[in-house]
């Protein structure tokens, strides 16, 4: 895999600080953006008059983005570079969010699909230059350990972004659901509208801050990357091949991607519908998804810490589809509150999927890096699908036995873990 800095110099070791530092602020972002769906799934749930099915669409019109965009997504980094995709990125983020203000105003759910659609965009970008840069931008065998230190950034915002928007939009919600039945329709319809006019303040803050740090990534002196050059092990190697379907490694990392994001969203995005499911308040509930949170930014940090001096990405990756099925299958059988707090463990259990999945995915790709990254990003699409089916399960059976959907994808990630990440290569673990 092509490198911008041998790991063997010192002074090259020191020049990757400083964009650690720029591109953990923008995994801070999208983590903020991202986990705001979780707040977002039950307020547009009561503001717009929703279903179970129906308010799960949320994650699927901000996931769909990154299976559709993610093709335009390698040809605007293509075109642009990495440095100025990410800022292309964020100001696309902006746009969506400045969506929520008519789509508040009106209530109509359509246009904050929309809006949602339009944010997925722009992570798709974000994401499409930001995950392969932080992988390259050093050895290959600590890729999943920087990959972790990302992934902290990323879940702190997304243990805040539900607190912060919680305490915005859902306050005394539990009161104005118990008065909302008593109200005539006219009366009905005037509350509704004011429940939806408070998402506006935080998505006007959101925007401005959007476009502010893109014009700092800008004018920023974050150095660009070359995934066109290969040394001569990775073109060797590389000799002969002329389409990315060459590497089953890689499309089966996509498959293990797709699988992984739609049992990370189902974790975080669900457990909010579940507690209240169980007859705990909302209030009270609205806290559950940044448990979730913490237990990731737990794994996140044991992966900086063992990985990859006490234990290699692939093998973490191997243990944390094994902790998925036990936990989920606790999740199943025990009472509430255990089975709540399975759920949010799964967190500990998806910490280190994603630091893991893509540099196995990416090894040896060389030339190919930037549209290998892409199609990893059409992968998280898989929160697209995997909600709405969950809410869809919870509809037919119930809240808890919906959970049983997860079984299967984490014993494909352990396939992936085990045998996949090899297919069509020899590979050391890495």
């Amino acid at each position: 895999m092509t490198s911008v800095a041998n790991p063997e110099k010192s002074t090259e070791k020191k020049s990757a600080i400083n964009p650690i530092i720029i591109i953990g602020a923008l995994f801070f972002i999208f983590g903020f953006v991202t986990w705001l769906n979780s707040v977002l799934i039950p307020y547009l749930k009561i503001a717009c008059q929703l279903n179970n099915f129906e308010s799960y669409l949320v994650t699927s019109a901000f996931y769909i983005a990154y299976l559709l965009m993610a093709k335009p997504s390698a040809w605007v980094l293509k075109l642009c570079g990495f440095k100025n995709g990410m800022a292309v990125g964020l100001i696309v983020i902006a746009l969506g969010a400045l969506i929520f203000i008519p789509a508040a105003l009106t209530r109509i759910y359509s246009i904050f699909l929309i809006g949602l659609f339009v944010q997925g965009t722009g992570l798709a970008i974000l994401q499409s230059a930001s995950n392969p840069y932080i992988t390259i931008i050093g050895p290959p065998e600590g890729a999943a350990k920087r990959m972790s230190i990302m992934g902290i950034f990323n879940k702190c915002a997304g243990v805040l972004a539900p607190i912060a928007l919680g305490a915005l939009v859902l306050a005394d919600i539990d009161g104005f659901s118990a008065n909302l039945v008593k109200l005539d329709a006219a009366q009905k319809a005037i509350a509704l509208n004011g429940l939806a006019s408070r998402v506006i303040l935080p998505y006007v803050i959101i925007v401005v801050v959007l476009a502010v740090l893109a014009v700092l990534i800008y004018f920023s002196g974050l150095p660009e990357i070359d995934t066109e050059h290969e040394d001569e092990a990775v073109a060797a190697a590389n000799s002969g091949k002329d389409s990315i379907f060459q590497f089953p490694h890689l499309i089966l990392g996509v498959l293990a991607l797709f699988f992984y994001v739609g049992a990370e969203v189902i974790a975080g995005d669900s457990i909010i519908g579940y507690g209240t499911a169980s007859h705990i308040p909302l209030s009270t509930a609205k806290y559950f998804a940044s448990g979730t949170l913490i237990c990731m930014v737990l794994g996140y940090l044991g992966g900086i810490v063992f990985i990859p001096r006490y234990i290699s990405q692939q093998k973490a990756l191997v243990y944390s589809a094994i902790l998925g099925v036990i936990l989920t299958a606790l999740a199943l059988v025990t009472p509430r509150y255990i089975s709540i707090g399975c759920i949010a463990l799964l967190g500990l259990a998806n910490a280190l999927m994603w630091p893991a999945i893509w540099p196995l995915a990416l090894s040896g790709l060389g030339r190919f890096t930037k549209i290998g990254s892409s199609l990893l990003v059409m992968g998280i699409a898989g929160a697209a699908v995997f909600p709405p089916l969950y809410g869809l399960l919870v509809d037919k059976l119930s809240a808890q036995e919906a959970y049983m959907m997860l079984i299967p994808i984490y014993l494909f990630i352990l396939y992936f873990s085990t045998i996949g990440y090899k297919k069509g290569k020899h590979v050391v673990a890495v």
